[in-house]
């Protein structure tokens, strides 16, 4: 969905940190229009800066990258003490795979690959926890492109389980999530992903590029049901509080 920078004028922004110069939010991001907000999108790996208060934005979503949050570059130690932000003025936030290994970060936990060296990259089954559960219904498989997981931070809620890498989705304070998997993947993202990192599916536990294409096909419906639920639970629309705020008040 393009929409000419007139007809966001006015729209209330969600923050969008982005890694690479070709990356984009992707359905998260088409989704987000969609409800009537404007995204604010910025590379702080290309020298853009972060705000230091959230005061003119609703939310802010961290996505994934191919660098690790245990890397040393500056840009990498920033957002992760950035995260203070949406956490100490309880605005939403949502960390996607390098995001919620971030928000893991600055939380105090882990980030690391699996002891066998096994990943997940293309489909894998998810598993709610009883909290998930009583949240929200989630997709049986979800789409997956990491070599890391993160152990679980001190004061976060466990919502969903993987087989592999158990720490799927979590909740901490009353507006911020972090998920391992992908539901902003469009069906141009995955070509992109199979056809650049190629050589990453030849790693141990990896899919092969004909089951991710086969698994969309199969379990992408589900996802993007989940994705239009947890945004309404998330940051709801422009024009209507998000679900969890709404059942607080």
């Amino acid at each position: 969905m393009i929409l000419d920078p007139k007809q966001l004028e006015g729209r209330p922004k969600v923050l969008i940190v982005l890694h690479q110069e070709t990356s984009t939010p992707g359905r998260v991001g088409q989704e987000l229009v969609k409800r009537g907000f404007a995204l604010d999108i910025r590379r702080p790996r290309f020298g853009d800066r972060l705000p230091e208060t959230l005061a003119g934005h609703v939310g802010s979503v961290i996505f994934g990258g191919p660098m690790s949050a245990n890397d040393t570059d500056a840009f990498i130690a920033r957002e992760i003490d950035w995260i203070d932000v949406p956490l100490r003025e309880e605005k939403p936030f949502l960390g996607i795979c390098l995001g919620a290994q971030m928000l893991a970060r600055n939380l105090g936990a882990r980030v690391r690959g699996h002891d066998e060296e096994l990943v997940e990259i293309g489909y894998y089954d998810l598993h709610p926890t009883d909290a998930g559960s009583r949240m929200m219904s989630w997709p049986g498989k979800v789409y997956q492109w990491h070599r890391e997981g993160f152990d679980m931070p001190a004061g976060a809620e466990l919502l969903a389980r993987g087989d592999t890498y158990p720490n799927q989705a979590i909740r901490v304070g009353p507006a911020a999530y972090g998920i391992q998997f992908h539901p902003e993947l469009t069906y141009q993202m995955m070509v992109r992903w199979t056809t650049r990192a190629a050589p990453r599916m030849a790693l141990p536990g990896a899919r092969q590029r004909r089951d991710h294409f086969a698994g969309r096909f199969a379990f992408d419906p589900a996802v993007k049901t989940w994705l239009d639920d947890f945004l309404d639970r998330w940051i709801g629309r422009a024009d209507a509080p998000a679900l969890a705020a709404e059942a607080a008040e």
